[in-house]
């Protein structure tokens, strides 16, 4: 059993001291926690969580060790920049299984700190915030308080990050459907999960993903190529304020009342498109177990979330844009931020959660029979 030492490190002072798993060294990154009981290696893996070191409520991880079905990448990267957990399993028990938690962060050097009171540091990030920290192990973890601290404070802030072409493909690619096609949509890659293509393929749906930065005038080339109805825009990391580029495509794509559908990112880029403002949330949402309610149904969902920014809006309320009305039709019931928007000509809609259940509850995934839906009348 290792007892090599580390240290998680706040930029307020607040120091954590354990012990070392996976890699080695130093990273830095946002702290900040999930809630969720399981589904680390979904959670590790997505690319919403670039440059944030995770801090686990569940009090202990790597049960079901790692598997080559889970991964949300493409390519399975682990995109969190380090992960904090109170107990590490040493048993893997799971018939998928391929290796450990463990061999898997050490194999894609991704720090963690074992042995630490996870249930203190969630409840200081409550208080205090998601702040800037760093994990220091090995050799790393000798350095002076004062050392560590100084580095944690010296990393960029994630206000006013911009991160979506960290995590975006550089290349369109093709995600086929199961069966025969019924229809195609252009997905812009802003972090995208690869859960998400996999459902739109269920609903015999063609996905053709491009980079974060595509123009609108070459998603009206690759919709008239593919024969596409439909713009999706993915979840993914980083402050929305500095996404105004792919905001202006999206105007144009609601200028051509082409049927759009957003998550996360994607509901934050359709908000800014609509006028409406973000802000940087305490804490921010992140696990599986988050309440929602649709203001137009009256149906609450339990929900998957990982966001920091959020739009600032009420619940229910409505007004106009450019493109017509809209309304905020989806609100948290822990705290009233915003999670989701439409326009209410039916032309285009979004939710700040993830219906694409990897991983996390199912109450949501008929959202994208509401998107095939709107394919449907197109």
């Amino acid at each position: 059993m290792t007892r090599t030492p580390a240290a998680l490190v706040l930029a307020d002072g607040r120091i954590f001291r354990g012990r070392a798993f996976g890699a080695q060294g130093t990273t830095l990154g946002e702290a900040v926690f999930t809630t969720a009981m399981t589904g680390y290696q979904e959670t590790m893996t997505d690319p919403s969580y670039h440059r944030q070191i995770v801090v686990a409520t569940a009090p202990q991880i790597g049960n079901t060790g790692w598997n080559d079905e889970d991964g949300e990448s493409r390519d399975d990267k682990i995109w969190v920049a380090g992960l904090v957990i109170r107990d590490l399993s040493h048993t893997v028990s799971n018939w998928r299984a391929n290796r450990s938690l463990e061999e898997e962060m050490a194999a894609q050097n991704v720090i963690g700190i074992k042995g630490v009171d996870t249930r203190a540091i969630v409840r200081h990030l409550r208080d205090k915030g998601s702040v800037a920290a760093g994990i220091f192990s090995g050799d790393a973890a000798l350095a002076s308080d004062e050392d560590m601290i100084s580095q944690v404070k010296a990393q960029e802030s994630m206000e006013g990050a911009d991160l979506a072409g960290d995590v975006s493909t550089d290349e369109v690619y093709i995600v086929e459907p199961d069966g025969e096609p019924r229809y195609t949509v252009i997905a812009y890659d802003m972090g995208i999960k690869t859960n998400t293509p996999r459902e739109f393929s269920k609903r015999g749906v063609r996905t053709v993903v491009v980079p974060h930065d595509t123009k609108f005038e070459r998603v009206q080339e690759l919709m008239t190529e593919h024969c596409a109805t439909g713009v999706f825009v993915s979840n993914g990391p980083g402050d929305p304020a500095t996404a105004d580029a792919t905001v202006a495509e999206v105007k144009k794509v609601l200028e051509a009342k082409i049927p759009f559908f957003g998550i996360c990112f994607g509901n934050q880029i359709l908000g800014r498109a609509l006028g409406m403002e973000t802000y940087k949330l305490k804490f921010g949402h992140r696990g599986v177990n988050v309440p929602v309610i649709n203001h137009v149904t009256g149906r609450i969902d339990i929900t998957a979330q990982n966001h920091g920014f959020a739009l600032r809006g009420k619940p229910g309320e409505k007004f106009d844009t450019p493109y017509g009305e809209a309304q905020v039709t989806h609100t948290c019931l822990n705290d009233d931020v915003v999670e989701g928007v439409a326009l209410l000509d039916g032309s285009a809609f979004s939710v700040q959660y993830h219906p694409e259940s990897a991983a996390g509850p199912h109450d949501a995934n008929p959202l994208f029979d509401q998107f095939f839906e709107m394919l449907d009348k197109a």
